[in-house]
């Protein structure tokens, strides 16, 4: 795997996949993890996103999870979603080999990764532990209903987005928010007065979602 691991005790039963966000790489969230002080052992893995031309960027090579061809919606680069999709299906299968059961296995990401774990996570197979979507929105949400795993149809499922996001308006994602409570899905949703960032008080709250769902 390309990235990076941290385990917080020996012998982890319990696992976080998380994705980073446009441009930046799987060390952006590793300092996070002390800050969450998890009383239980949990292996964090943090993937590099592929290298790619990205359009809004005039074509500008970066890691990115998929093309992001305009701001603020508009045609989805739907072959470079469903690529990522697979990537995570391989780390939860990899976790899986190491004796960590599916629902012990959670998806976290920021933005660009956020959406991929929502793709991902809505679409698996077996019941995951959770998904935790930071300043995202959900991608290719029309393909939802049709495609969505019956087994996941009660994940919990963590959204925070910030108030001041210039980058994903909080509109869009209370619209995903929407979107996904009239499909029946339990979310727990979080604000807070932010750009597109994270701050101490989601940490927090990201910590104690961590603690009930794995």
């Amino acid at each position: 795997m390309d990235g990076i691991e941290l385990e917080t005790g020996k012998n982890p039963q319990a696992a976080v996949i998380w994705l980073h966000g446009l441009g930046a790489d799987g060390h952006d969230f590793e300092p996070i993890v002390p800050e969450l002080e998890l009383t239980q052992p949990v292996r964090f893995i943090f993937p590099h996103a592929p290298v790619r031309p990205v359009t809004i960027n005039s074509g500008m090579r970066m890691r990115a999870w998929y093309d992001i061809l305009q701001l603020g919606g508009g045609p989805e680069d739907e072959a470079g979603l469903r690529a990522s999709q697979k990537i995570v299906e391989g780390l939860i299968a990899r976790e899986k080999e190491r004796g960590v059961a599916a629902g012990k296995i959670v998806l976290a990401g920021f933005s660009q990764g956020g959406a991929i774990v929502l793709q991902a996570g809505l679409r698996h197979p077996e019941r995951l532990g959770g998904i935790v979507a930071l300043s995202t929105y959900l991608p290719l949400a029309q393909s939802v209903e049709a495609e969505r795993s019956s087994e996941n149809r009660d994940l919990p499922i963590f959204m925070a987005h910030g108030l001041y996001d210039d980058l994903i308006p909080v509109d869009r994602a209370e619209a995903s928010r929407r979107r996904l409570e009239a499909l029946g899905y339990r979310i727990e949703w979080h604000d807070y007065p932010m750009p597109h960032s994270v701050c101490a008080p989601e940490i927090a709250d990201i910590a104690a979602f961590l603690t009930r769902v794995v």
